[in-house]
């Protein structure tokens, strides 16, 4: 599985399925593999931060910044993992703990007013006000009982996000 040029075996396909949880078939995983050997263009195994801009849906993705910490160089299960937090079987707090990692944007486990301030800031660019954003999400805080120097922790963010029937589904190309 290191070479992106050789197949996937039986053993490969079936370890990949237990590392993403089952949240995708044996034909969908052949699928992202095949998918993934088009990103990694140099076949080093990797998916640079470079190729996955190649993507252009990826590449304006307002996100596509923060996303990128978290791609950069992920090899095929790696890369799996992360695409199950968006698939149709994926569980609610795997998808609460992805929105988590977007958010800690230093990686230190904690969710400050300026993480999230910061990727407010990607998703609405000029379309309001630095002004209008805090207090928008002051506002929501203090609705969850939380106040501007608080910071998050997952299970904060579990508490907040688990009553929300969140969907998270992207289509996937795969040819």
């Amino acid at each position: 599985m290191g070479n992106t040029s050789s197949m996937l075996t039986q053993y490969d396909i079936e370890e990949v399925q237990e590392h993403c949880k089952h949240a995708f078939s044996q034909q969908e995983i052949v699928s992202l593999y095949q998918r993934f050997c088009q990103l990694d263009r140099n076949n080093c195994g990797f998916i640079s931060s470079d190729e996955f801009l190649s993507i252009p849906e990826f590449a304006v993705n307002p996100l596509s910044q923060s996303l990128l910490r978290m791609l950069d160089g992920l090899n095929f299960k790696e890369f799996v993992l992360f695409l199950s937090a968006f698939g149709p079987g994926a569980t609610l707090q795997h998808k609460i703990e992805f929105i988590f990692k977007v958010y800690d944007t230093d990686c230190n486990g904690k969710v400050t007013f300026g993480d999230i301030l910061k990727v407010l800031r990607d998703m609405t660019g000029q379309y309001i006000s630095e002004q209008q954003r805090e207090e928008v999400l002051t506002k929501v805080l203090e609705e969850a009982g939380y106040k501007k120097d608080s910071f998050l922790v997952l299970s904060d963010f579990m508490k907040i996000l688990g009553n929300t029937g969140l969907k998270m589904e992207v289509e996937v190309p795969v040819d």
